[in-house]
């Protein structure tokens, strides 16, 4: 997996007043932590994390953070916190990472092909679309491919069919479903109404013939008047 660079400014105050500050002039607060690393609060320019997030390996980028008047430290964003509906970054945590340790990260799945299912008219049912992996900082996938293109009505795919990838390690149950075909739901078809109107000839049922009597009764004590 490639690297990317991005600077950050360290010494900014804490608080939320400050980070507010921080976001108006078009920077994100972060914080810098891990093993054998004291945390360091530090700024980055929004703009700049935002092309460093959006490579292929998305959230899981190795980010050679340059803390001014510091060092360089190989980090990956493990927080990421984002405005509700802004497509902006709030605050974010860097975590250090070693090359020669292995981590645990989210990888996406990629759905391959059109299944059978579908065509037959069946619903694509995704249970996931990521999936947790253990490797090296320099093995991490951008995504995994999985070929759906032959699984058919009632058919599924779980994790044990994902392929298998050299220095990857799958840390979640190896039957845990992926995705399947299902069958639409049916419709409910309202049924009509029964027609109560009498045919030419036909004896009405029990308790109609006492209330066409009764018509007939008010009919003619009217004619009476």
């Amino acid at each position: 997996m490639s690297q990317v660079s991005l600077r950050a400014e360290a010494g900014r105050a804490s608080g939320s007043r400050e980070a507010r500050r921080i976001r108006r002039t078009g920077n994100v607060p972060a914080i810098v932590y891990g093993k054998g690393t004291h945390p360091v609060s530090v700024t980055v320019d929004a703009h700049d994390l935002q092309v460093a997030l959006h490579t292929e390996a998305g959230s899981n980028a190795l980010i050679n953070l340059a803390i001014e008047g510091g060092d360089t430290l190989l980090t990956m964003a493990r927080v990421i916190e984002k405005h509700p509906f802004r497509n902006e970054y709030r605050h974010i945590d860097f975590v250090t990472i070693s090359i020669d340790e292995k981590l645990t990260v989210e990888v996406a799945i990629d759905f391959q092909g059109s299944p059978i299912g579908v065509l037959e008219g069946g619903v694509f049912s995704p249970r996931r679309t990521h999936v947790i992996v253990e490797t090296l900082a320099t093995a991490i996938p951008s995504s995994i491919g999985l070929d759906v293109s032959n699984v058919e009505i009632g058919g599924s795919l779980r994790i044990s069919d994902l392929a298998e990838l050299e220095g990857v390690t799958y840390t979640e149950d190896p039957e845990a479903v992926i995705m399947s075909i299902t069958t639409p739901a049916a419709e409910i078809v309202e049924e009509p109404e029964e027609d109560l109107e009498l045919v030419e000839g036909e004896e009405p049922v029990e308790g109609e013939e006492g209330e066409a009597e009764g018509a007939e009764d008010e009919a003619e004590d009217e004619d009476a008047e």
